[in-house]
């Protein structure tokens, strides 16, 4: 399995080799990201959530993890760590005893 280092070295060896960084800078890839996300979304309107097309989701997904990879990688972001990080933030924010089985936001427990 590859870590997210190989992957985005693969990412940015694609963009390189089509002189594409010239349009990667970090607005049009948080723009790119949204848009893609936005694609992720759209094959769920209209349908039960079991009833999206997997292959379509699976595109879309990968689309969405190159362009926040792509992202990270141009801020200079150590992918692992700033998720890692999160996750510890949101463990204090949302402690185990009051949210467990909770959908409330971390003020509203």
């Amino acid at each position: 399995m590859k870590d997210i280092k190989e992957i985005t070295n693969a990412l940015v060896k694609f963009r390189n080799d089509r002189d594409w960084n010239q349009f990667h800078n970090p607005k049009d890839l948080s723009i790119a990201l949204s848009i893609e996300a936005n694609e992720l979304l759209e094959i769920f309107l209209w349908k039960n959530s079991t009833d999206a097309n997997r292959d379509k989701l699976k595109e879309e997904l990968a689309d969405v993890f190159a362009y926040a990879f792509l992202l990270a990688d141009k801020l200079e972001f150590d992918v692992e760590k700033i998720v890692l990080e999160k996750i510890a933030k949101n463990a204090e924010k949302y402690p185990i005893a009051k949210a467990k089985g909770n959908a409330k936001k971390y003020n509203e427990l």
